[in-house]
């Protein structure tokens, strides 16, 4: 009777082997042909985020110019600084605050203009947005018609206070 036991969970045993085999072999099967759709479909697909199916929204095109303008005008007062420091340092070429203010006085009126202008609209916008910024640190104006009321108010004062600078 033990025997029979024995000999009788064998053949299960070795017939679900088998199967089992069967088994793991449709399976790997069927994920290699899974797989394979997968990457076909990841060709198709676009890259994301996938900035031409995007409408521009105020929000992104504020925030985008925000870190423009900071990095421009840091660089700017960087270059600045450091051409007085090698100036000052090796003498080789003169930079110093007369001959920056007579160089300037010598340019068309349309050209200071424009000068002034290339550096009132960006530092006035970068101002307003940090004080929008910081207008958000308080918790205030965070709803999306707070956030639009709040962008198109920089907009308002970047042209108004920027074209003061640039032109007075």
């Amino acid at each position: 009777m033990i025997a029979r036991v024995g000999l009788g969970l064998a053949r299960p045993n070795r017939l679900l082997s088998r199967s089992s085999l069967r088994l793991v072999s449709t399976v790997k099967a069927s994920h290699e042909q899974e797989n394979e759709i997968l990457l076909a479909q990841r060709k198709n697909r676009p890259v994301s985020p996938h900035l031409t199916i995007y409408k521009p929204q105020l929000t992104a095109v504020l925030s985008g110019l925000h870190r423009i303008t900071g990095v421009a005008m840091a660089g700017s007062f960087y270059a600045l600084t450091l051409g007085y420091a090698v100036s000052s340092l090796t003498g080789a070429f003169p930079l110093d605050s007369a001959l920056i203010t007579s160089t300037f006085a010598s340019l068309p009126v349309v050209a200071k203009v424009g000068v002034k202008a290339l550096m009132a609209y960006p530092f006035v916008f970068h101002v307003a947005n940090g004080i929008r910024h910081l207008v958000w640190d308080f918790g205030a104006q965070l709803t999306i018609p707070g956030v639009y009321r709040t962008g198109y108010a920089v907009l308002g004062a970047t042209t108004i206070f920027g074209t003061y600078l640039a032109f007075f």
